[in-house]
């Protein structure tokens, strides 16, 4: 169905000329013209008796009007309700989080946007792995990553920037020689996440980035754990240094 050309149409009928239909729609008077022209040719029936001065319907344009006109109701309600869900959101959000970042960060967060969009429902899904949004039918991921990681067909944001931190019990450091220097943790044994681009390798930074230049280190790694909770719970048995 030419369902442009029936809205053009409609438009011709309310203004009672091609010009103001035109002026309406931001089209030229040609352009409506030759769209009316092509309605009646989609149809094989006169619907316009048209004079220098003035235009009519024909009986069959008059009917043919009445359903363009519910046509353009239709559209009408579709842009107004297309309007309601811009301005209130509805409906099920399927979000998927970080295991400490969905804990610590979004959840705060979560009684706040849902007291500002009553009619938005969410459901958080925590995981530290990499999960794919279509194939889950999720809705919005939030994850630690670099950006070339993001995956293609993807709109991804960056909403903040991350450390990472090595981390161990009072404990274990006190039965163990002061570290001083980078290449001393090579000796201690890490619990690290094990996902993402650097597995066991570790970039050590200096809090002032003029004091000394990044080291990289490959650790000694028995143990991976793909959730940075979990390793914080297994650091208090005292094994070792964790990258959390």
């Amino acid at each position: 169905m030419p369902l442009d050309e029936m809205l053009v149409f409609a438009r011709v009928v309310e203004y009672q000329s091609f010009a103001g239909a035109a002026r309406q729609l931001g089209l030229t008077t040609s352009a409506v013209s030759r769209s009316v022209g092509r309605l009646e040719a989609h149809f094989g029936l006169r619907l316009l008796q048209r004079t220098t001065r003035s235009l009519s319907l024909t009986e069959a344009g008059a009917e043919i009007h009445q359903a363009c006109l519910r046509l353009v109701e239709d559209a009408q309600a579709v842009q107004a309700l297309a309007g309601q869900l811009r301005q209130q959101p509805r409906g099920l959000l399927k979000i998927s989080a970080p295991a400490v970042l969905g804990d610590l960060w979004l959840s705060p967060l979560l009684p706040g946007f849902c007291a500002r969009w009553p009619e938005v429902q969410v459901q958080v899904d925590m995981t530290d792995r990499m999960v794919d949004l279509v194939a889950e039918g999720l809705d919005l991921g939030l994850r630690i990553s670099m950006p070339g990681q993001i995956a293609p067909g993807l709109v991804a944001r960056p909403l903040k920037t991350i450390r990472y931190v090595l981390v161990a019990t009072p404990g274990y450091l006190a039965r163990h020689e002061a570290i001083s220097a980078p290449e001393q943790l090579l000796a201690h044994p890490f619990i690290s996440l094990g996902y993402g681009q650097f597995q066991n390798e570790v970039e050590l930074r200096p809090l002032h980035p003029a004091a000394a230049p990044a080291t990289r280190l490959l650790v000694n790694t028995p143990i991976t754990i793909a959730s940075s909770l979990g390793i914080i719970h297994a650091l208090q048995q005292g094994p070792g240094i964790g990258v959390v």
